[in-house]
């Protein structure tokens, strides 16, 4: 939602194609949209000032007090990360099961609902009024204050934290899962920074914030299409590299957004109102599903071979070197290298001297474990493995983030 430019798994995965600094500024530019949602806005002002930073002795000191609120809000937010990635080292068996794709895509279905305005996630009223009594005076109040606020905040901030936290746990990267959240928590604070240090006047509440949290409803019902591709095979089936399927896509996003699916709202008493806007939901998220498919879809395809027995008879009998292909429907990174790498023409063009063997490790039967075992392939996905023309091992690498590095890879095997 390439999660890899709003946090929907398929626009992180997305973003991530186009470089980490797009990944990062889309995950920061979640942060501040979800920072101005209904849900979260009224609190800025009531945490701002429970650590006094309207009563700072200056606007320096302010800043100060406002930057450990925030960092403390990031600390939460990123031990969130470190647990997600910790506990995703198995998500890519998880992902290859039926059942826990359709529950986890039940749950973003859940939460776009709330986004929508259908019902709300709160805490109960009791462990707010105790969270709010804790910190004290000073940077190391405030922090302490931040912390508890990244709790308070979180269940406001579900659907949009639900999405990222599951895209950070299939990346199996405590680093990048690490840094993601905290530039999440980053974005959310920026009003923070900018309100306690300079007292800008707070606009007022209104229809603005609730096509925000529309949009971000839209992408967790993209990403919760996104996980059912490895369950339901028609969604699989619904992409092309056609510029007429993304035209067509695209139409249909433009005439769910004219339709009302971010402007309208579900009031009571409006039906019209209320079928208008389900019915743009519905446009704009079939587009934006069609788009992301676009996206990841090679425009080109290679001459891969699915058999093993069959790939290592063709690279002896012709004496050429192997590349096996790790690959699997859940691993996003794996269809972004598909779309973005391997249909550089240089790329292209040296991959010629090779056998492809595309190891589908998809549905982690019998025959994928012991793919796995033989290649010394660990969980994370994807995973290129390079074989000389003798069969023996020369290289490996996981997610290859450029043609240069990709053509660097190639070029080192005979």
């Amino acid at each position: 939602m390439d999660l890899y430019y709003t946090p929907a798994m398929g626009s992180f995965e997305e973003a991530l194609s186009h470089g980490t600094l797009g990944a990062f500024g889309s995950v920061f530019v979640a942060g501040v949209l979800t920072s101005l949602t209904p849900c979260v806005y009224p609190m800025i002002p009531i945490t701002v000032s429970i650590f006094g930073a309207k009563e700072a002795r200056s606007r320096a000191h302010a800043f100060l007090l406002a930057t450990f609120y925030v960092l403390g809000i990031a600390m939460m937010y990123s031990s969130l990360g470190i647990v997600a990635v910790l506990s995703g080292r198995a998500a890519g068996a998880l992902l290859s099961s039926p059942w826990f794709v359709v529950a986890l895509s039940i749950l973003f279905i859940a939460l776009a609902t709330s986004m929508f305005g259908l019902w709300e996630i709160r805490l109960p009223y009791f462990i707010q009024n105790r969270f709010s009594s804790v910190g004290g005076k000073g940077p190391l109040g405030a922090f302490l204050m931040g912390l508890v606020g990244g709790i308070l905040i979180a269940p406001c901030t579900g659907p949009v934290l639900a999405g990222l936290l599951a895209y950070v746990a299939t990346t199996r990267a405590v680093l990048l899962g690490t840094a993601l959240l905290f530039t999440y928590a980053i974005g959310i604070g920026v009003l923070f920074w900018v309100i306690a240090t300079f007292a800008v006047a707070l606009p007022k509440s209104g229809g603005w914030m609730e096509s925000v949290k529309s949009v971000l409803g839209v992408a967790l019902l993209v990403a919760a299409l996104y996980y059912l591709e490895n369950a339901i095979i028609p969604l699989a089936r619904y992409t092309s590299g056609s510029p007429r399927f993304a035209a067509l896509n695209g139409g249909l996003l433009v005439a769910g957004l004219l339709l009302g699916a971010v402007h309208l709202r579900f009031e009571r008493g409006k039906l019209l109102h209320g079928v208008r806007k389900t019915l743009g939901i519905l446009l704009m998220t079939a587009g934006a599903f069609g788009l992301v498919n676009f996206a990841l879809t090679p425009r080109e395809k290679l001459p891969w071979i699915y058999d093993e027995a069959a790939a290592i008879a063709q690279a002896r009998k012709q004496g050429k070197p192997m590349m096996v292909d790790f690959w699997a429907t859940y691993c996003a990174p794996c269809k972004v290298m598909e779309a973005t790498i391997f249909v550089d023409p240089a790329v292209r063009r040296e991959l010629e001297r090779f056998v492809l063997f595309k190891a589908d490790v998809s549905e982690d039967s019998e025959r994928d474990q012991k793919l796995r075992e033989k290649y010394r392939a660990p969980s994370e996905l994807p995973l290129l493995v390079f074989l000389d023309a003798e069969g023996k091992e020369r290289a490996r690498a996981g997610k290859v983030e450029s043609v240069a590095e990709m053509m660097k890879l190639l070029r080192s095997v005979r």
